[in-house]
């Protein structure tokens, strides 16, 4: 009844601590919410701050142009052309110098693909020789007979366990203007699209590259727009479709369309160095959905901080009502069980061993000559002793066993499924244990003793029975001189020290 009722008090105090932290979190949040909507919205209409692409290009200037401005600085290196006209003799010399060329520049890759002997360099060493029949080298024979220097194309990277990468393939000719082969980086995709996710989370606009046939090349993590959609042309998408060989004609320019309902305003400008164009996107309601995402997040917060507190307050309390179980259950000198929970315990032991048949064996000791101790040493040095015989015993039973203090410098000590025999053998190895133990007190050793009896428990009989026969047997190795273990009839009843 007393633990019901403390359970029932604890979960009325986290409910009533669920309801005010609840309702004060979420009318702070939704007060928050309502105000800041109204602030945005006016915002929007009033003083609208729309990202530009010019701004967004400077960025690209620097990032993604970069890496074309390297490859043609490789293709007229003087060292370049010199090792590929010298013969390419040392293989070295050229892994060393794209090694360079990654590590300077920061770039994903770099290779070269000598025209004479059809090898691919990277910095790793030879790759492989080109062939006009393996598809993944047609790349390689498209440049050589294009007009243009260079030509940007995404492909899988052998050298790289095939991620995909953007490359820069440019053509290399001597002095004399003749090819002598293809150089150049790559920059891999996931670099690229890490930078596309770091322009849209700074700008907060979609961003996304399309090809002149109006092919998305590369995209955010999170769709062309930031909003999770997967499409392969802007001719797929909702709105765009009708425009798209305007947008792609006219080369830039800001349009306008509607997608699921949301308005969007689009700016598109042609970017020569990669041949691509930039899309720049910006939802309408863009604004509104990121301070729903906010409402969300301090929701979440909210809630967290909630179930944290009443986590530390249910714990706390929880802890609390242990402390005061084992106050209740437990002896404060030696920690062990005290005698009102060996009472409980064994109520709950005599009647599990009289309806299953499973035996239990009980052994009463008591300290030999604790008392003179306790008067030459004095209650301290007792209370020392009481503490390291506890010890003893705990470490002496097992984990199933129950060892506790009786009173004064008595323990009781019960065994389940043991039998008497086996009772008596754990009787006289503490016996033992305790004699040879020989603890310290006040930094001089001392010679302790016990004296126990052993008694089993018979079916149907009371606790108080089954211990007063232990008690009585107690009494008896006492009687017969001490440190002995008295056990009821068997073979080997009495266990001299």
């Amino acid at each position: 009844m007393k633990s019901s009722r403390l359970l029932g008090n604890k979960a009325k105090l986290i409910t009533v601590l669920w309801l005010l932290l609840s309702c004060g979190f979420l009318a702070n949040t939704l007060v928050s919410y309502f105000v800041s909507r109204e602030a945005i919205r006016e915002s929007i209409v009033a003083t609208e701050l729309p990202l530009t692409s010019d701004n967004v290009y400077s960025e690209i200037q620097k990032d993604l142009v970069r890496p074309i401005l390297i490859s043609s600085m490789m293709s007229r290196d003087t060292f370049l052309r010199d090792w590929v006209m010298g013969g390419e003799r040392d293989i070295g010399q050229m892994t060393r110098y794209l090694k360079e060329v990654m590590s300077h520049y920061g770039t994903f890759t770099a290779f070269f693909v000598s025209e004479a002997t059809r090898n691919y360099y990277q910095a790793g060493g030879l790759l492989k020789q080109v062939s006009p029949d393996e598809a993944r080298d047609v790349w390689y024979f498209r440049v050589r007979d294009m007009e243009k220097p260079y030509e940007i194309n995404v492909d899988p990277d052998l050298a790289n366990r095939d991620k995909l990468t953007i490359f820069i393939n440019y053509r290399v000719f001597d002095y004399d203007h003749r090819f002598i082969g293809a150089t150049g980086v790559g920059l891999n995709v996931d670099a690229v699209v890490n930078l596309i996710d770091d322009y849209q989370q700074r700008y907060g606009r979609g961003i996304y590259f399309v090809d002149t046939g109006g092919r998305i090349v590369v995209a955010g993590r999170q769709g062309i727009a930031g909003e999770g959609a997967s499409h392969a042309t802007i001719r797929e998408i909702e709105g765009l479709r009708e425009q798209a060989d305007a947008i792609l004609r006219a080369g830039r320019g800001t349009y306008e369309y509607l997608r699921e309902g949301h308005r969007h305003f689009l700016n598109a400008r042609h970017i020569p160095e990669l041949n691509w164009h930039l899309f720049v996107v910006k939802q309408e309601d863009g604004a509104l959905a990121e301070l729903q995402r906010t409402l969300y997040i301090n929701l979440a917060l909210c809630a967290s901080i909630t179930l944290l507190v009443l986590l530390l307050v249910y714990l706390a309390i929880g802890r609390y009502q242990r402390r005061l179980e084992a106050m209740a259950t437990t002896d404060n000198l030696t920690g062990l069980a005290n005698r009102h929970a060996l009472e409980l315990l064994l109520d709950q032991g005599t009647r599990e061993s009289t309806r299953l048949g499973t035996p239990m064996s009980a052994i009463m000791l008591d300290i030999d000559r604790f008392k003179e101790l306790n008067d030459s040493r004095g209650h301290l040095a007792g209370d020392r002793v009481l503490q390291q015989v506890a010890e003893l015993l705990r470490g002496g039973v097992r984990n199933s066993d129950i060892a506790s203090r009786w009173g004064g410098e008595e323990f009781l000590v019960i065994l389940k499924n043991t039998r008497l025999p086996a009772a008596a053998d754990v009787a006289n190895a503490l016996r033992a244990r305790i004699e040879k133990a020989r603890p310290e007190i006040d930094g001089s050793p001392v010679t302790l003793t016990i004296s126990a009896g052993v008694a089993t428990y018979r079916a149907g009989e009371s606790k108080e029975s089954f211990i007063a026969r232990a008690d009585a047997l107690l009494y008896q190795a006492k009687q017969e001189g001490r440190n002995r273990v008295c056990s009821e009839p068997y073979e080997g009843n009495v266990v001299d020290g």
